[in-house]
């Protein structure tokens, strides 16, 4: 993937993600799509440990700042 910083719409940009998915051979897209379920796999379970307790955690004080 092209990682440059781009400005333009969120229309423009999916647009030419889905010309550069759809531009893929069909089994590089199946990789990709195979790939996308264990990446966010992986950063959910690594964002909350499993405790087995339910947990409420206050981040920050949204009237102080």
């Amino acid at each position: 993937m092209d990682e440059r910083i781009r400005f333009e719409t969120k229309e423009g940009s999916n647009a030419r993600r889905e010309r550069a998915f759809l531009a893929l051979p069909p089994a590089e897209r199946f990789e990709w799509f195979l790939r996308s379920f264990v990446d966010r796999a992986i950063t959910v379970a690594e964002a909350r440990p499993v405790t087995g307790n339910f947990v409420i955690r206050k981040d920050g004080d949204a009237l102080r700042g």
